[in-house]
């Protein structure tokens, strides 16, 4: 998709807030539609008509004083399905400057939503659905915020190329991505862009002493990898953020096996790895003057001879020994080690872990919000600033330290499982027990990176979330 800064376009689009008296550029058509109530102008309403020698479509903002970036985002997300139905290939829009809402932000929000409207995984069809797919669309902005207009588009179509990335990586079936895989595709979608990433086999795990990672892994003849990406934005400075990924290719549950149903959708269990590999792209292809590491333990939790078990007692990276209390509970034994070389070898300032952790999650919060822990609430602010200017909502959950009793052991130093109980919280807690007292931050986006049906300008499957907030967290800390 091609972003021109003129006039142009085989339709034009007209933005109508709900109960406006008139439409700039099309007052014959919305008086007609608007007297035969064919159109009101609600969030995201589309009503399309042909003008003279070139389509009308009027795309709804509603109500006025409603007005934020994530209406415009879906609003903008319809345009370009109804661009898709009509099948054109270019409309133009005159983005005027809404009262009490930054210029640039709008760009960001109009830009995200058109592009949003492109996204389809349908490389395993037989056949092609010929979906006209938009190449050009021509904003009209004004003179003084041509250059600006430009800057901001331009970074939004690299963000969205990660979130991208990182859906396709997502929706990849497990029969064609494993551990190996993952690695490959991390090596080709960052080594061009000057991030340098190596890739450990088991000799190189065992050597590092990551138990608790192997232990999950031995269930699978797929060989884990250990993924560290590395991108120096800025030479000149010592800081250093990591983001570790949960990389569970397929998660059958092991000798606690999943049902059927729940695991079908397993293949998304990698969805933390997936946000890692997307954010580092957009930052990297970005030029963000920051240095970020990117952290992924990959392995599948299989059933075999050699899959560990309940009651087993393994150790970790750490030193810290962990009672198997449910073999499902399984990718935040994995991540303890990546937390720990994070912390550790990395020796990162600070620390952020993506994990499709919890069902407990999605049942506390759904599909809308990302639960969150964490030990330091400067930290978590900084991330509650991303993720509202990414429209990517976090919760957070609290950590009173009365909930680490419930994954105390009698024979190791902790379980793996807390029981019933606040299970959200739970895991994310151990998980802080990895990270050697640094600032941490801990999304759980079981609920969030993947969707059994689609949402607003989220499509069915992986939805890329949080790639933005990442994004939005590098560039402005």
């Amino acid at each position: 998709m091609n972003f021109l800064f003129e006039k142009g376009g085989e339709a034009i689009a007209v933005l109508v807030f709900k109960g406006a008296e008139k439409a700039s550029e099309a007052n014959d058509l919305y008086s007609f539609v608007k007297e035969r109530k064919l159109f009101e102008g609600k969030a995201g309403e589309v009503y399309s008509s042909p003008g003279n020698g070139k389509d009308v479509i009027l795309l709804g903002l509603g109500e006025e004083y409603k007005l934020d970036y994530q209406v415009l985002r879906k609003a903008f997300y319809s345009l370009g399905k109804e661009a898709g139905r009509l099948k054109l290939e270019s409309i133009g829009v005159h983005i005027p400057k809404f009262e009490d809402k930054c210029y640039g932000k709008t760009l960001k929000a109009v830009s995200e939503g058109l592009i949003q409207s492109q996204y389809s995984f349908d490389k395993y069809k037989s056949k092609s659905d010929q979906r006209v797919y938009l190449k050009e669309i021509y904003l009209q902005v004004k003179d003084d915020n041509l250059e600006k207009a430009k800057n901001v588009v331009s970074e939004t179509q690299i963000l969205m190329e990660g979130v991208f990335l990182t859906r396709d990586l997502v929706n990849e079936p497990a029969i064609n991505m494993y551990p190996e895989v993952l690695a490959e595709r991390a090596v080709d979608s960052l080594a061009p862009l000057g991030v340098k990433v190596d890739v450990f086999g088991k000799e190189k795990i065992e050597e590092l002493g990551m138990k608790a990672f192997l232990a999950v892994s031995k269930g699978s003849e797929k060989e884990p990898q250990f993924i560290v990406m590395k991108y120096q934005g800025d030479p000149d400075s010592n800081e250093k953020l990591a983001l570790v990924g949960k990389g569970l290719t397929y998660d059958s549950g092991g000798y606690c096996l999943k049902p059927a149903d729940s695991m079908a959708a397993m293949h998304t269990d990698m969805a933390g790895a997936a946000s890692v590999i997307g954010a580092m792209y957009s930052i990297a292809k970005a030029g963000l003057k920051k240095n970020v590491t990117a952290i992924v333990a990959a392995c599948e939790n299989m059933i075999s001879g050699g899959a560990y078990k309940t009651g087993d007692i393994i150790g970790s990276m750490s030193g810290k020994t962990i009672e198997i209390g449910n073999t499902d509970a399984e990718g935040r034994v994995t991540l303890a080690d990546a937390l720990w070389y994070a912390a550790t070898v990395e020796n990162a300032d600070r620390i952020v872990d993506l994990a499709t952790l919890t069902g407990a999650c999605v049942v506390a919060l759904g599909s809308v919000n990302t639960g969150a822990i964490t030990n330091n609430d400067k930290f978590m602010e900084e991330i509650k600033v991303a993720s509202t200017l990414a429209g990517e909502p976090v919760w957070e959950l609290p950590h009173d330290e009365e909930y680490m009793e419930l994954f105390k052991s009698d024979f190791a130093d902790l379980k793996n499982t807390g029981g019933r109980w606040a299970g959200a919280i739970t895991a994310g807690l151990f998980l802080r027990e990895f990270v050697n007292d640094k600032p941490w931050v801990h999304l759980d986006i079981a609920g969030t990176s993947h969707l059994s049906n689609p949402m607003g300008y989220l499509p069915k499957g992986a939805t890329g979330v949080p790639v933005k907030t990442l994004f939005y967290l590098v560039k402005d800390m």
